[in-house]
């Protein structure tokens, strides 16, 4: 489980996190008090009175707000607990009328496991309701395995929101064990739609289609989803002995960490050539297609101004927006912008979690600089804990003729890391 927000409830403990859900409404001070210890109980083991205070929670029948986005958060938990004896009332809430839990419900079934084909063939039957999050049940049905669902998943195969579509096609070819469809899958990676190109990694990660491995590392996503996509189908394909690391991983797990527009295939096009002012704009977008579109137009079109203006953006705006850090980062490497280096090191030392990374990206554009002082602060990579902060760190530099790292990474507890080192 990831814990590096945990933070953001510290100082409450399991006690008291059980004793506020145990309140009702009147003894609060706060009506989110109750959500906040929900949450904050799946940062601790599984005990059970915790389980039993969710419990009572979800089964809690208070139609006000507050109390259903508290129940939506312990049905939630309990499937992050695997608590079986859970099962049964988490199963009643699948014919809720809030969507969101019957969403949260089916997703805990899954994570717990549920054969009790009563509840799968009502999990099934919310897809004839309005307004439910069919992308979830769908994923929920396929995960558990429930063969009888798929004649009611083929009118989803074309459905107007490309992401349920996807996770549609996904689960048919699952469950029948035939992947025949799964190229019409892998297609929505070229989506205009960016939600549809998310949703559609984790349909190729759930379905082990390995021919996706390049596509997925041209897919104008964030390289968050890229790296996670193609490292979850690289450590199923290698467990299969299907894929190799050197033939058929390490080229596209390396063409996403340096992650060059260059290699990006475009979903997003200008119908003019853009200003230099309106390009570095693209680069806070929140769809990464249209970052990566403007990265290439600034260095196709404005190499010789982009430097001054990607330091002034960074002073401006930038440093605090981690998707745009991340792309000014990169560009100053490409472009070779000494200027930058400062700039370059502070990202390759920034250990804020929503700057990660950026800091892998520092350490290859700092090869880019070509700046012997990068040396040692590419050696300081070394101590932590984050695998590609790491490969990037040893790919720097072998570009300065450094490997005096690759015995240590040798028995690195990454394995991606372990395997780049072996190819050193």
């Amino acid at each position: 489980m990831d814990n590096r927000f945990a933070y953001l409830f510290a100082g409450l403990s399991e006690d008291r996190a059980i004793a506020l859900l145990e309140m009702s409404c009147d003894e609060l001070e706060d009506p989110s008090e109750r959500y906040v210890a929900a949450s904050r109980m799946s940062n601790f083991p599984p005990s059970d009175r915790g389980i039993q205070a969710l419990i009572a929670a979800v089964k809690n029948a208070d139609d006000s707000l507050d109390n259903r986005i508290v129940r939506r958060k312990a049905v939630e938990t309990l499937g992050r607990y695997k608590a079986t004896t859970a099962r049964e009332i988490i199963q009643a809430c699948l014919t809720d009328d809030d969507s969101y839990l019957v969403e949260n419900s089916a997703w805990a079934l899954a994570e717990i496991g549920c054969d009790d084909a009563d509840a799968l063939a009502t999990m099934t039957a919310t897809l004839e309701k309005p307004g439910q999050s069919y992308r979830a049940i769908i994923q929920a049905l396929a995960k558990l395995n429930y063969k009888p669902a798929i004649a009611r998943l083929e009118p989803f195969a074309t459905h107007d929101d490309p992401s349920i579509a996807s996770a549609a096609i996904a689960a048919i070819c699952r469950l029948s064990a035939d992947n025949s469809r799964m190229a019409e899958v892998a297609a929505f990676l070229q989506h205009e739609n960016v939600n549809a190109r998310r949703g559609c990694i984790q349909d190729l990660i759930d379905t082990h289609y390995y021919a996706a491995i390049p596509d997925l590392a041209r897919c104008p996503v964030s390289i968050v989803f890229r790296l996670r996509a193609i490292r979850q189908l690289a450590e199923a394909g290698m467990a299969e002995a299907v894929l190799t690391f050197e033939a058929d991983v390490q080229p596209y797990l390396e063409q996403v960490l340096r992650d060059r527009p260059s290699d990006i295939t475009f979903v997003h096009a200008y119908d003019r050539s853009p200003s230099l002012e309106f390009t570095i704009s693209e680069l806070y977008s929140t769809d990464f297609g249209r970052c990566y579109l403007a990265s290439q137009k600034l260095l196709d079109n404005h190499a010789e101004a982009a430097g001054p203006a990607l330091l002034e953006t960074y002073r401006e705006r930038a440093h605090n927006d981690y998707g745009a850090h991340y792309h000014v980062v990169k560009m100053l490497g490409w472009l070779k912008y000494t200027p930058g280096y400062d700039i370059l090191v502070e990202a390759l030392n920034n250990a804020t979690p929503q700057f990660q990374k950026s800091r892998a990206a520092a350490a290859l554009a700092l090869a880019e600089l070509e700046d012997d002082r990068a040396i040692p602060e590419l050696h300081r990579a070394f101590e932590t804990e984050i695998w590609d902060l790491k490969y990037a760190a040893l790919t720097a530099l072998a570009q300065f003729g450094d490997t005096s790292e690759r015995d240590r990474c040798l028995d690195d507890s990454d394995w991606c890391v372990r395997a780049k080192a072996r190819l050193l």
